[in-house]
């Protein structure tokens, strides 16, 4: 394979006194879906946010396109970040503002000005996620999976060449998941982004991953194709995809 895109090594994270990264290592390529799996609260959000330099480890490196973007300060990181997009788990979106302006944001906050290159950017990247026409709404009045929708809008709105995915099929039904997945896909082949998508859904990981990675005690315990997750015996491997949880029931 040619050099990773991305080169997390001996990534050291703690909340509190809890250590919640051990010692992280992992290779992003440029182009792939990779998905990240890994239990509830076992820090694969935490993960996410050192990617973009929402968080600072305790110790380790990361490598963006050559450069360890820890040692970055907060202005530098800005031109790392106009090239990572991130869906966040709840979507995130600014409650006092309708679609539009929620996915111009980032154009604004980056100085642009002209409303005709504005609205057409804006136009570009709804009809993307196909979601023209709701401009005018507010957040409150969108479905769970429009409002991820309408943040994945804005994510790509300056198309970036690394898209992250915090649980994006996360409260979601069955139906409007398959449609987020397939979304994920497409975006991947127009864009022709690299994704690193976080979730605990075999269902999503199935659909979407190129590779596989799983997150375990701190450390990725397992990385491959999805067929080399789904043929491993390894009992820890097999408790993850088969959805065990070891407990005896009485």
């Amino acid at each position: 394979m040619s050099k990773p895109l991305l080169q997390v090594r001996d990534l050291v994270q703690k909340i509190g006194s809890q250590e919640i990264l051990k010692g992280m290592n992992l290779d992003i390529y440029d182009g792939e879906t990779l998905v990240l799996l890994g239990k509830s609260g076992g820090g694969k959000s935490v993960f996410l946010r050192h990617l973009i330099g929402l968080m600072r480890p305790v110790s380790g490196s990361i490598l963006f396109e050559g450069e360890d973007i820890t040692k970055l300060k907060e202005r530098q990181l800005e031109p790392v970040r106009r090239k990572i997009g991130m869906l966040f788990q709840d979507g995130a979106l600014f409650d006092s503002m309708n679609v539009f302006d929620n996915v111009a944001f980032p154009l604004r906050e980056r100085g642009e000005r002209n409303p005709a290159i504005i609205h057409q950017k804006v136009e570009e990247s709804l009809a993307r996620v196909n979601m023209r026409g709701h401009e005018k709404k507010m957040p409150v009045n969108l479905s769970g999976g429009m409002r991820k929708r309408v943040a994945l809008a804005r994510a790509i709105i300056s198309p970036p060449n690394v898209i992250l995915y915090d649980e994006p099929t996360a409260g979601l039904d069955p139906i409007v998941s398959d449609s987020i997945n397939k979304l994920i896909r497409r975006l991947q082949a127009e864009l022709r982004v690299t994704s690193v998508v976080v979730t605990h859904d075999m269902v999503s990981c199935n659909h979407i991953a190129d590779r596989v990675a799983l997150l375990n005690e701190g450390r990725i315990y397992f990385i491959g194709s999805t067929e080399d997750l789904h043929t491993n015996s390894d009992p820890t491997i097999r408790d993850f995809v088969d959805g065990r949880s070891g407990e005896t029931i009485y």
